[in-house]
């Protein structure tokens, strides 16, 4: 950070009101503040880097802050960096540069698009090109995905393990050795954490009862990466995306259905431009397609008020609100409310970006994680049950109801819901 920034006061020398000689009162009330020290070369560093140009776009109309989810527990904003930066701020140095979760609300509002989906990753891969400093958690995950295809260092001989245990066949495609309609590409989150594990088995059990011509990758399977590009690993992206496109391109099948939003932005928006460009679709937009099927199998009620949280990849990046709510609608005795921010404005849960696994990170430069805040949010509607659409949510809401002491609140991805409903549980 630079020095103090150098202020001129305009004085006025003789301020009479009354007869009497005001001036040192005028001056205290009237001076003006210019600021003469700036720093531009930091903004075009920024700006300088490819996909990053639009940082230099700011012109401080703040519309971002009142939006931005890191703000709201901490003081942050595009608005807010631009100014860091303007006064001496290196981003590339700083720890804000990590604080970012992508979460696209800043660029919903911005009038000159200033695009921190674009900023953050270019700042942060040039950060990670000059050995400067990376939260060790993130270090972390970056090393377990390159040595065992997934960020949570599992190994690979067990990314399907979990099949023994979901109580209805679940075929590989590599065994199957046939087409098949529907790939589901199941994620690492769903292979690995037992939270996961469990919606995974609610949605095998559904594509099952719905009869969907199904397989999975099981030990083929590697991470998307997308969220590993999005925290500046673009090297690491490229060469799994590199290896997943061989992957799915070993195989027959007509549409390839995902359990995590991340996953949906990746192999929709991102892999195109390395060569893969077939037909990709969250569970909750290929389960909605089937809603008239699957409502005949929703047999037992599930008494409960349920409070839906947009996970940020899958509204505001991917445009898809409906279809998670008229999930939850088709549920027998669900009663659906809505937290203050949600659908465009809905805020994040502090996972994106590289921000599931930074949060001893940015605990220390925030008042709370944004889970917290999110499921103070959710508890304060009156709900039963939190319900998610991402793997990484699961478990991220289940810790914050217990750290904000509303573990009267269930966090229940909308598989586990519809599960319960078609089993009776």
């Amino acid at each position: 950070m630079a020095g103090p920034i150098k202020a001129k006061f305009v004085e006025k020398e003789h301020a009479v009101v009354d007869g009497v000689d005001i001036s040192g009162h005028w001056n205290r009330m009237f001076e003006q503040r210019v600021i003469t020290e700036y720093t531009p070369e930091l903004i075009e560093k920024i700006a300088d880097l490819p996909n990053a140009e639009s940082f230099a776009n700011c012109y401080q109309c703040a519309k971002c802050v009142s939006v931005c989810p890191v703000d709201i527990v901490g003081n942050y904003g595009p608005r807010k960096l631009y100014r860091y930066a303007q006064t001496g701020m290196d981003l590339t140095e700083a720890p804000e540069l990590w604080l970012c979760t992508t979460c696209k609300n800043c660029l919903r509002v911005c009038p000159k698009e200033v695009d921190m989906i674009k900023i953050m990753p270019a700042a942060r891969e040039e950060a990670i090109l000059q050995g400067k400093f990376v939260p060790a958690e993130l270090q972390q995950a970056f090393e377990n995905t390159a040595k065992s295809g997934n960020p949570l260092g599992q190994p690979q001989r067990k990314r399907d393990a979990w099949i023994k245990d979901a109580g209805v066949e679940i075929p590989i495609i590599k065994d199957l050795a046939r087409p098949v309609d529907v790939l589901w590409y199941v994620g690492s989150y769903p292979s690995y954490h037992p939270r996961g594990i469990d919606a995974a088995s609610a949605a095998a059990r559904i594509f099952s009862a719905l009869g969907i011509d199904f397989a999975i990758l099981g030990k083929e399977e590697k991470d998307d990466a997308d969220s590993q590009r999005l925290a500046g690993e673009k090297g690491l992206f490229e060469m799994m995306a590199e290896s997943n496109i061989a992957t799915f391109n070993n195989y027959e099948w007509k549409e390839m259905v995902v359990t995590g939003p991340h996953e949906l932005n990746a192999f929709k928006n991102v892999y195109p431009k390395y060569g893969f460009d077939r037909p990709v679709i969250h569970y909750t937009t290929f389960l909605a397609r089937h809603l008239d099927q699957l409502k005949e199998l929703l047999k037992h009620e599930v008494n409960v008020k349920v409070t839906y949280h947009d996970p940020c990849y899958l509204g505001r990046h991917n445009g898809e609100y409906e279809a998670p709510r008229k999930l939850l609608e088709a549920i027998p005795g669900v009663e659906l409310v809505e937290m203050q921010r949600n659908r465009e404005n809905g805020y994040c849960c502090g996972g994106g970006g590289g921000g599931m696994w930074m949060d001893s990170f940015t605990a220390k430069h925030t008042t709370m994680r944004l889970s917290e805040k999110r499921a103070m949010e959710a508890a304060s509607t009156g709900a039963d049950v939190l319900a998610v659409a991402c793997p990484f949510e699961v478990s991220r809401f289940a810790d914050a109801v217990k750290s904000t002491g509303n573990e009267h609140v269930d966090v229940l991805d909308i598989l586990e819901l519809l599960d319960k409903s078609m089993r009776g549980e």
